[in-house]
């Protein structure tokens, strides 16, 4: 589902009738992370957010997968693959697992690291460490306590902060701010000069930075597209494909991690004959699109660019990485 538009505004009156409910989720919050998790054998990076929906952890975990690669690390991603029906502990082999088995984010990651899934977070760890893990990168789960966290980040869209500041279901936040921010080594914004300009100071150390096209060589401007993408923000993928300079004639917003049936990908397809546009999804989704499509629909891959870096590659010499 889509984030209800009433988050990401001024208090009104379905954010308050909602409050006690909002209320409830951040006292079961806080009560969870009472608990007293695992420690890993090595490092433990948790890569995690405040609110729900896209802010871009997944590509700020492929980021860091990579940074820590070319620093000589072997970096394993730990999630609990949403979206998918395996329970795990189970290394994540695309050869082998569908989106249906362990979610599109794990099947992204594993073409980047060696990928555990599981559930029970400290049940994935001897299977890191069978990956030959010297850092584990915790995909989300910053509101789970079965792992203790050597270094936590918390990623946020600039345009969109902490919405409504209120918790679900009256918000956007799985627990308050200032609750969560008291466990955070660091805070990630990702969004343009201007959105990075009016986000609010927090009191902790904060990278910001940006998701860029990744030259592919692929000629978008001028292309007829007709997109969709079933993200958090599905939006940004669309002004991403607009500033490219592709002529989009159609641009379709799906539920975050919506399967993809052939009968959708053919209403698709229809569409964009109509339009007389290529089909044009995200990196994310085409994990989802089944066989016979992956060779109909164009991907548009996004990287994060860190502005200063300086910041996080501090806290990895901190952690002996």
């Amino acid at each position: 589902m889509q984030a209800p538009d009433f988050w990401y505004a001024p208090t009104g009156w379905r954010s308050a009738l909602l409050a006690p409910f909002g209320w409830l989720t951040a006292a079961v919050t806080a009560r969870r992370m009472r608990s007293v998790g695992l420690r890993a054998p090595v490092p433990v990076i948790c890569v995690g957010n405040l609110t729900v929906g896209g802010t871009g952890k997944t590509p700020t975990v492929i980021a860091l997968a990579e940074r820590l690669q070319a620093r000589g690390q072997t970096p394993v991603i730990l999630t609990r693959g949403h979206g998918g029906r395996l329970p795990g502990p189970v290394r994540v082999d695309p050869a082998r697992h569908t989106a249906r088995d362990v979610g599109d984010e794990a099947l992204l990651h594993a073409a980047f690291a060696p990928t555990i899934l599981s559930r029970d977070r400290a049940l994935g760890v001897p299977a890191a460490m069978v990956a030959r893990a010297s850092v584990i990168l915790m995909d989300d789960g910053f509101q789970n306590p079965g792992l203790v966290k050597d270094l936590a980040i918390i990623v946020a869209d600039a345009t969109r902060a902490f919405g409504n500041g209120r918790c679900l279901p009256a918000g956007p936040l799985r627990e308050p701010v200032a609750q969560g921010l008291q466990r955070a080594d660091m805070i990630l914004t990702i969004g343009d000069g201007a959105a990075q300009a009016r986000f609010p100071p927090v009191g902790l150390p904060r990278l910001t930075g940006s998701l860029q096209p990744l030259a592919t060589g692929m000629p978008w401007a001028g292309l007829p597209a007709f997109a969709f993408a079933g993200i958090g923000q599905p939006d940004r993928f669309f002004a991403t494909l607009r500033s490219l300079g592709a002529d989009l004639r159609g641009a379709v917003p799906l539920d975050d991690h919506q399967p993809l049936t052939d009968a959708l990908l053919a209403r698709l397809d229809r569409d964009a004959a109509a339009a007389g546009a290529q089909l044009v999804t995200t990196e994310k989704d085409a994990v989802r699109l089944p066989a016979a499509w992956r060779g109909r629909v164009l991907t548009l891959p996004v990287r994060l660019q860190i502005d200063d870096p300086d910041l996080l590659d501090a806290a990895l010499v901190r952690l002996g990485l």
